[in-house]
């Protein structure tokens, strides 16, 4: 499958043609909808525009900035929805992330019908304890996150997270435990939320612990209102793909209508800069050509993870595999992509009627 004469980079390891890769793909069994996106720029909008349609994407679900969503909308239209954040490029985050973001939500609601509010709750979070002056952020059941949760709900608004990271970050970058707790401390909170909180969780990126489906049952099964995300692409990949197909087909049929779609795609215009930058999103990509295939490959990688039998190497380069083992791996190795060929009644949920069950009703 490796192409011919294509070039290559961190997003396209083998030189794929992504156009003809998803010609061969063919339709998916429903349009897919992506609950899980970051679409900002004009021009990156459009060739993300240009992806969903070789790939099937009928609409997205993005944590645009909100001084950049009416130019992302009057490019992408009904097919964009906004999910409300904070101003994380604002200088002031102590406002940003307290007062400000109940700001966001109310413009967010007001001006673009958003229906989805998100807490940001990685671990990593922590760092900017010094910064904000105190913790009272910071958890996921912190006095603010509760203030803006209560405004969300008031505004018939639900709920998106993310709660935990890889295990492969908690077994380096988050070793020191005394900081950032262990991996299951992180949804001792996230739970007295799921209580005190009716309204439907989205838990991004398999809910923070693909590596662990069952945990991931035993949270499904406590909170009715819980639903999970496949985001993170190439987490999911590396992870899920570790799974023997029975037992995540056995998974995804037990929580057939919990799991929706997310692929976690970034899209900036830095990503079109062929110069010197100092932007960390100019090292992704630095042309039409290489931005496409950075959404692309995205794309191309679960649905091959979902619909296919394919084994052999990810096209998508990941560093996590050099944190753990950097005798074995470098920034440009990947994980073998072990496609787990779901039957088609389970990607038509998953793709489409998880997120048209859940999702349509508040807009209406």
């Amino acid at each position: 499958m490796k192409g011919i004469g294509n070039p290559t980079s961190a997003s396209n390891r083998l030189g794929l043609d992504y156009r003809a890769e998803a010609a061969r793909l063919g339709a998916a069994p429903k349009p897919i909808i992506d609950v899980h996106t970051h679409i900002n720029g004009t021009r990156a909008a459009e060739i993300y525009r240009d992806v969903c349609d070789v790939f099937g994407v009928c609409r997205t679900y993005s944590q645009t900035r909100l001084d950049g969503a009416e130019k992302v909308r009057s490019i992408l239209g009904d097919r964009i929805r906004f999910i409300a954040v904070p101003d994380f490029m604002s200088d002031d985050k102590a406002y940003a992330f307290r007062e400000g973001f109940l700001e966001n939500v109310q413009a967010f609601h007001e001006r673009f019908g958003s229906r989805i509010v998100k807490f940001w709750a990685a671990p990593r979070f922590r760092d900017y304890i010094e910064e904000l002056g105190s913790d009272d952020v910071i958890a996921m059941d912190s006095p603010w996150r509760v203030r803006v949760a209560e405004l969300a709900q008031s505004l018939g608004m639900m709920f998106m997270t993310h709660v935990g990271d890889p295990d492969t970050w908690f077994s380096t970058k988050y070793a020191d435990a005394s900081v950032y707790g262990t991996k299951s401390q992180q949804y001792v909170a996230f739970e007295r939320m799921l209580d005190r909180f009716s309204s439907p969780w989205i838990a991004a990126h398999m809910g923070g612990w693909p590596e662990n489906l069952g945990f991931l049952s035993g949270l499904l099964s406590r909170h009715d209102n819980l639903y999970l995300d496949t985001s993170a692409t190439k987490w999911m990949v590396r992870e899920l793909g570790r799974h023997e197909r029975a037992e995540l087909l056995e998974f995804f049929t037990r929580w057939k209508g919990r799991i929706l779609f997310g692929s976690d795609i970034v899209t900036s215009d830095d990503h079109l800069h062929t110069g010197p930058s100092e932007s960390p999103m100019s090292a992704l990509a630095g042309d039409e050509r290489s931005a496409f295939d950075l959404y692309a490959s995205r794309y191309w990688a679960l649905r091959t993870l979902f619909e296919t039998d394919y084994d052999d190497e990810s096209p998508i380069a990941d560093p996590d595999l050099m944190l753990c083992e950097p005798e074995r791996y470098d920034e440009t190795s990947a994980p073998r992509l072990r496609g787990k060929h779901l039957p088609h009644d389970l990607l038509a949920g998953l793709y489409h009627d998880a997120a048209t069950d859940l999702l349509d009703p508040i807009h209406e």
